[in-house]
């Protein structure tokens, strides 16, 4: 094969070269995990080029009236993504000149960004009992990749314990960013790095009684990593509370649209423990006093231990890809305060419980319905594709499918109760 004009590292020496430097045979071994049936044996069917802009101006319109996104329809979809509420300010400020890149930004061309996102992490740290909160990474499964990383560089083990229910799509990406060298176990002992808890869970569970899994980690020298969603934090207590070592989770919840799969940044927390803290491969800014009396310069903090600063001798590659995200949710956070990030939670606490009412009233099995359950549940049908399908006859997206007979059912304060109610009575006819 010859060298791409456009392309580097595409000459047959360079390939060779590169794949003997990592031990793999051919560039098939990076493919040999998907199934064949999924790969396509063919050139992409590609249309014939458009030369003129108003004719791919056409084209492009033409692909996008075919969605329908989560404001045209009822939705009740979740699952990672959530239709929050979005308050105009979080789109009028993400989109200024001075923040509107997904770089968090360099000294020499700052125009405010490095303060607004030690503003955003500041107001992250106090929302989760912490001291230390990363700059965004690229999502919530990274920053729970990352996380458990963190805790087995830090005790030098290569187990995690995996102790609640996750989405299959995160539990896919967590083993393809932890494998081949960290091991998943179901088995606590000294070998462990850490216990990983996700509350609420994919199933909407808050966890009863997290303390005892801190306390049963620490007991084998394991750190306790908590996934959490910070818009639950208005009412429930800080992963810190009870005994979290590494907090993570992404912060899409917190003033950003679903924009067909977000909107997502991840983030994660600890304690201002130096070994810990020189764990994280992510940027961290800090504040500190200029030479100017009563002057304060915002920018990174322990630099030297980043990937950005080792380059290939980093210990993970982190991008910086989510930036703009952080500077989003510091001004949901500043808007909110601690009383609106209470209300919210209320607010969703409770229409959650009453949707749960209204589908078991309706003919549905809610799962855990003794359980406390914060913006998601799941409900068991006899046939989840028939359900759904009768739904989006409605105009009303029901929920996301786990299997054929359970659909989860996200419900948020954007939702009222005659939506609800909508919903039920949909379900109901569905079900009849």
């Amino acid at each position: 094969m010859n060298a791409h004009p456009y392309i580097p590292n595409t000459g047959p020496a360079t390939r060779t070269a590169m794949l003997a430097a990592i031990g793999a045979a051919s560039i098939e071994d990076f493919y040999a995990g998907i199934p064949a049936g999924l790969r396509l044996q063919r050139p992409l069917n590609l249309p014939a080029p458009i030369r003129d802009e108003q004719g791919l101006i056409r084209h492009m319109k033409g692909l996008l009236n075919q969605n329908t996104d989560t404001t045209e329809a009822l939705s009740f979809l979740g699952a990672g993504c959530y239709p929050h509420h979005v308050p105009a300010v979080c789109d009028e400020i993400n989109g200024r000149s001075e923040f509107l890149t997904a770089y968090a930004g360099e000294p020499y061309e700052d125009h405010g960004r490095f303060q607004a996102l030690f503003e955003y992490v500041s107001m992250m740290g106090e929302l989760l009992d912490m001291d230390v909160v990363n700059v965004p990474v690229y999502d919530g499964y990274q920053a729970t990749g990352t996380a458990l990383r963190m805790a087995c560089r830090y005790t030098g083990r290569d187990k995690v314990l995996l102790s609640c229910q996750i989405l299959p799509d995160k539990l896919s990406k967590l083993r393809d960013y932890l494998t081949p060298d960290i091991e998943f176990t179901t088995v606590l002992d000294d070998s462990v790095a850490a216990i990983y808890l996700e509350t609420p869970d994919m199933y909407g569970v808050v966890a009863r009684n997290p303390r005892l899994l801190a306390e049963a980690a620490h007991a084998h020298g394991a750190l306790f990593v908590v996934g959490t969603d910070p818009i639950s934090l208005g009412v429930l207590a800080p992963p810190a509370s009870y005994g979290a070592d590494i907090v993570c989770g992404d912060i899409q919840s917190l003033g950003m649209h679903q924009s067909f799969g977000g909107g997502q940044a991840g983030f994660i927390a600890t304690h201002d423990e130096e070994r810990l803290v020189a764990e994280f491969p992510s940027r961290l800014f800090g504040i500190a006093p200029t030479a100017v009396a009563g002057e304060y310069g915002f920018g990174d903090v322990y630099y030297d231990r980043t990937s950005f600063a080792l380059r290939e001798e980093g210990k993970e590659w982190v991008g910086t890809a989510a930036a703009l995200w952080g500077i989003t949710a510091g001004v949901y956070l500043a808007l909110m305060g601690p009383e609106g990030m209470r209300e919210v939670g209320e607010t969703v606490l409770s229409l959650t419980r009453y949707a749960m009412t209204s589908l078991t009233d309706a003919g549905a099995t809610v799962l855990h319905p003794n359980e406390i359950h914060f913006r998601e549940f799941a409900i068991a049908v006899s046939d989840a594709d028939a359900l759904l399908t009768s739904l989006r006859a409605e105009n009303i997206f029901g929920g996301v499918r786990l299997s054929g007979n359970e659909v989860l059912i996200c419900v948020t304060e954007r939702h009222t109760r005659d939506d609800i109610d909508r919903l039920a009575s949909a379900v109901k006819g569905a079900l009849a």
